[in-house]
Protein backbone atom coordinates (compact mmCIF):
# COMPACT_ATOMS: atom_id res chain seq x y z
CA UNK A 1 0.00 0.00 0.00
CA UNK A 2 1.05 3.34 -0.61
CA UNK A 3 -0.56 6.74 -0.18
CA UNK A 4 0.49 10.17 -2.30
CA UNK A 5 0.49 13.33 -0.08
CA UNK A 6 0.15 15.98 -2.41
CA UNK A 7 0.70 19.75 -0.76
CA UNK A 8 -0.66 22.12 -2.98
CA UNK A 9 0.85 26.52 -3.08
CA UNK A 10 -3.02 27.44 -4.14
CA UNK A 11 -4.02 31.16 -4.94
CA UNK A 12 -6.28 31.96 -2.08
CA UNK A 13 -8.36 34.35 -4.08
CA UNK A 14 -9.21 30.90 -6.29
CA UNK A 15 -10.03 28.69 -3.28
CA UNK A 16 -14.06 28.10 -4.62
CA UNK A 17 -11.88 26.67 -8.47
CA UNK A 18 -9.36 25.17 -6.27
CA UNK A 19 -12.19 23.23 -4.58
CA UNK A 20 -14.41 22.31 -7.80
CA UNK A 21 -10.45 21.06 -9.04
CA UNK A 22 -10.48 18.74 -5.61
CA UNK A 23 -14.42 17.07 -6.19
CA UNK A 24 -12.96 16.08 -9.69
CA UNK A 25 -10.13 14.17 -8.55
CA UNK A 26 -11.84 12.04 -5.78
CA UNK A 27 -14.07 10.80 -8.53
CA UNK A 28 -11.17 9.84 -10.73
CA UNK A 29 -8.63 8.45 -8.51
CA UNK A 30 -11.43 6.03 -7.25
CA UNK A 31 -12.02 5.53 -11.56
CA UNK A 32 -8.67 3.92 -11.29
CA UNK A 33 -8.69 1.92 -8.57
CA UNK A 34 -7.64 4.17 -5.65
CA UNK A 35 -9.14 5.27 -2.19
CA UNK A 36 -8.87 9.35 -2.28
CA UNK A 37 -9.36 10.44 1.76
CA UNK A 38 -10.05 14.04 0.52
CA UNK A 39 -8.42 17.48 -0.14
CA UNK A 40 -7.60 19.58 2.91
CA UNK A 41 -8.45 23.59 2.38
CA UNK A 42 -6.72 26.22 4.09
CA UNK A 43 -8.81 26.93 7.88
CA UNK A 44 -6.86 28.38 10.33
CA UNK A 45 -3.28 29.79 9.54
CA UNK A 46 -2.00 29.91 6.00
CA UNK A 47 -4.23 30.24 3.47
CA UNK A 48 -2.33 29.04 0.61
CA UNK A 49 -1.80 25.43 1.42
CA UNK A 50 -3.75 23.15 0.58
CA UNK A 51 -3.53 19.31 1.28
CA UNK A 52 -4.86 15.52 -0.28
CA UNK A 53 -4.32 12.18 0.19
CA UNK A 54 -5.06 8.98 -1.47
CA UNK A 55 -3.71 5.43 -1.64
CA UNK A 56 -2.96 2.49 -3.99
CA UNK A 57 -2.55 -1.01 -3.52
CA UNK A 58 0.65 -0.64 -4.81
CA UNK A 59 3.18 2.24 -6.12
CA UNK A 60 3.22 -0.15 -9.47
CA UNK A 61 -0.64 0.19 -9.29
CA UNK A 62 -0.17 4.24 -8.94
CA UNK A 63 2.38 4.60 -12.06
CA UNK A 64 -1.03 2.21 -13.87
CA UNK A 65 -3.14 5.52 -12.79
CA UNK A 66 -1.09 8.07 -14.06
CA UNK A 67 -0.27 6.48 -17.03
CA UNK A 68 -4.02 5.87 -17.22
CA UNK A 69 -4.77 9.71 -16.32
CA UNK A 70 -2.68 11.07 -19.37
CA UNK A 71 -5.12 9.38 -21.85
CA UNK A 72 -8.05 10.26 -20.20
CA UNK A 73 -10.67 12.41 -21.05
CA UNK A 74 -11.66 13.26 -17.86
CA UNK A 75 -8.60 13.29 -16.32
CA UNK A 76 -7.04 15.60 -18.80
CA UNK A 77 -10.28 17.78 -18.31
CA UNK A 78 -9.38 17.94 -14.73
CA UNK A 79 -5.95 19.52 -15.75
CA UNK A 80 -7.19 21.91 -17.94
CA UNK A 81 -9.46 23.37 -15.46
CA UNK A 82 -6.58 24.22 -13.37
CA UNK A 83 -4.08 26.09 -15.94
CA UNK A 84 -7.60 27.82 -17.26
CA UNK A 85 -8.35 29.21 -13.45
CA UNK A 86 -4.99 28.95 -12.29
CA UNK A 87 -6.23 28.28 -8.80
CA UNK A 88 -2.77 26.05 -8.33
CA UNK A 89 0.73 27.81 -7.98
CA UNK A 90 2.81 25.10 -7.64
CA UNK A 91 2.78 21.45 -5.46
CA UNK A 92 4.63 18.53 -4.53
CA UNK A 93 4.73 15.32 -4.18
CA UNK A 94 5.54 12.66 -1.83
CA UNK A 95 4.96 8.74 -1.11
CA UNK A 96 4.47 7.33 2.32
CA UNK A 97 3.46 3.87 3.16
CA UNK A 98 1.60 2.79 6.83
CA UNK A 99 2.55 1.54 9.85
CA UNK A 100 0.08 -0.80 11.46
CA UNK A 101 0.54 -2.32 15.01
Amino acid sequence: MVTCYLRYVIDPSRLKEFEAYGKMWIVLVEKFGGTHHGYFLPSEGANNIALALFTFPSLAEYERYRQQSMADPQCQAAFQYAEDTRCILSYERSFFRPVFD
